[in-house]
């Protein structure tokens, strides 16, 4: 069970950006169990490696394999089911559901996944310090407690890789390190690989790879 990259480089890079990157344009794979650390200097195609594992863009030229599936040929039911039970992401644009109830967010997950092996919401909530934001609108919580609105609903399903996108840059420390642990107790019942990527690599993350993206 892996995720293979080959070849592949975002159409609209500058070649200049591609040329010391350890991902694009190389022959990558991302296996279950193990941990990643990617780091991205600002400009280096963060995100939208991020959309290209997710299925969400397809500008891009080489391969991507999840499992044997060529995510750039993929039906919209092969991508549905990945997202539901191989791949889970925390976005660094986070695409929660600003007007609805934190609540309603997380238990929309929890609705459409009904996986029992993760920890209640509740007890989640409690752990990342948002439990009393439950009946609140996304929109009127701050960004950090979005953040962690993010990660727990990333949680809340089964996965066999977990890609998070600057999941922490907007918590303090205390928190950072509480979500930082919910997320690697989750993975590890899963035995997942992580996939981190961020600007600069994280102090709470001891990774099987470094790569420079």
């Amino acid at each position: 069970m892996s995720i293979i990259l080959h070849h592949l480089i975002p159409v609209y890079l500058a070649s200049e950006k591609t040329q010391n990157s350890m991902v694009w344009g190389k022959d990558l794979v991302f296996e279950k169990g193990k941990k990643y650390q990617i780091t991205a200097p600002s400009g280096s195609g963060k995100t939208s490696l991020v959309h290209f594992l997710y299925g969400l863009r397809k500008d891009f030229s080489g391969t991507i394999k999840i499992n044997e599936t060529h995510i750039a040929q993929a039906s919209d039911d092969s991508l549905s089911a990945i997202r539901s039970n191989v791949l889970s992401c925390v976005f660094q644009d986070l695409k929660l559901f600003p007007y609805h109830m934190v609540s309603q967010n997380l238990e929309i997950k929890k609705a459409l996944s009904s996986f029992s092996g993760a920890l209640s919401i509740a007890e989640m909530t409690r752990r990342l310090g948002i439990y009393s934001k439950m009946e609140q609108p996304v929109i009127h919580c701050s960004y950090g407690e979005q953040q962690r609105v993010a990660i727990i609903r990333a949680l809340l399903q089964p996965f066999d890789y977990l890609i998070l996108d600057e999941p922490f840059s907007h918590l303090d420390n205390r928190n950072r390190e509480r979500a930082f642990a919910l997320i690697m107790e989750e993975a590890s019942k899963r035995n997942a690989a992580i996939i981190m990527i961020d600007l600069h690599a994280s102090p709470y993350f001891e990774p099987d790879e470094n790569i420079m993206l």
